[in-house]
């Protein structure tokens, strides 16, 4: 009975002590988000600014949108507060008090949410959120393809011309190498901090930076795929 009753009192210490770094996590994300965000698609070619505050408002918090965010992204129009959910789900929410949408953080100040039928939105914070416009804008102009041993084998353009959703168009130059011929990107983005080239049957390469200013594909082979700015 004595260890029955040493058993109950370390499993309730240890649910306490969740409890208590749950509610911890909760306190420390209401107190992480007031200030201005950037609400936009995956690839910001549609944005809108919320300011977050820590005053209450009904069932959660006062935030302010600016005007243009209603014509950005309409679904806007039903958020009248925001407020955190459980352990780490920010919550956009309308006078009901009911989800518009939710965010999860996914990387250090970047969250994710879904709307159904409409797809996943970002929301980061407003200075990180233009720093990395003016990264995309810097990602735009011609580029070569070289291999590991500095030989090129192809010269790519990447534009700012809109190619469905939150893609852009990217051109080839004559006299690929085949490989890249073969895949033949017609489309591009910028995608948490890595240069994605899609074809036009759906595949992906993904390219990051290294610390030599360089893009390389991931994942690394032996024989690496490296793109350089011209």
């Amino acid at each position: 009975m004595i260890a029955l009753r040493l058993l109950a009192s370390a499993v309730a210490a240890c649910l306490a002590a969740v409890g208590v770094a749950h509610a911890q996590d909760a306190t420390s994300l209401k107190k992480q988000m007031p200030g201005q965000w950037e609400l936009s698609t995956t690839e910001r070619s549609k944005t809108c600014v919320v300011t977050l505050k820590g005053d209450a408002a009904g069932q959660g918090y006062k935030l302010e949108l600016e005007p243009a965010c209603k014509t950005a992204l309409p679904f806007t129009k039903d958020i009248v507060a925001w407020s955190v959910k459980g352990l780490d789900i920010v919550r956009l929410q309308d006078a009901t008090g009911e989800a518009v949408i939710d965010f999860t953080e996914v990387e250090a100040g970047i969250f994710e949410g879904l709307r159904q039928g409409e797809g996943v939105y970002i929301l980061q914070d407003l200075a990180a959120a233009r720093s990395m416009a003016k990264s995309m804008d810097q990602m735009i102009g011609d580029w070569s393809m070289v291999r590991g041993n500095g030989q090129p084998i192809c010269g790519l353009t990447l534009t700012n011309t809109e190619a469905g959703p939150d893609n852009f168009q990217v051109f080839l130059k004559p006299k690929c190498d085949a490989t890249i011929a073969q895949f033949n990107p017609t489309q591009w983005r910028l995608e948490r901090g890595q240069i994605i080239l899609m074809s036009k049957s759906g595949d992906a390469w993904q390219f990051e930076a290294d610390d030599n200013a360089q893009w390389r594909r991931v994942p690394d082979t032996a024989d690496p795929l490296i793109m350089l700015r011209q």
